[in-house]
């Protein structure tokens, strides 16, 4: 049998505004609100059903998603453009900058309800592309 994450919630202040933001940036669609969730899809997927709570109660989560290089592109223009701010490291201390991990790039930044989201085009441990 073959195991694979089908959903996982978001808790959010606004299932709405986090869902929408997300896909956005990831140029994804939202779903057709679903009872209480907000869903976005992704293209292995894996669903994010966001869902609306009480602010006082959202712990801070982390979401990586793997994209393409031309995807990382596409969302980096969109954070910039937006005027989000970015890091190249999980804990903020390089804002402006992306990382090269891994030999890909990567940059974190923070959803609308203080989740921490990451976009990286190689994963992490990977090992590095050839020279050409």
């Amino acid at each position: 049998m073959s195991v694979e994450l089908n959903h996982t919630i978001v808790h959010a202040r606004d299932n709405r505004e986090s869902a929408e933001f997300l896909a956005h940036i990831l140029g994804l669609e939202v779903g057709a609100e679903w009872g209480p969730f907000v869903p976005v899809d992704t293209s292995n997927g894996v669903t994010l059903d966001f869902a609306t709570i009480p602010a006082e109660s959202i712990v801070m989560q982390h979401y990586a998603f793997l994209i393409f290089e031309e995807e990382f592109d596409a969302a980096f223009a969109r954070i910039k453009e937006a005027g989000i701010t970015y890091y190249a490291d999980p804990h903020g201390k390089q804002p402006g900058e992306i990382n090269h991990y891994s030999g890909g790039r990567g940059l974190y930044f923070m959803d609308p309800s203080g989740h921490a989201m990451e976009i990286i085009t190689r994963p992490y441990g990977s090992p590095e592309p050839a020279e050409s």
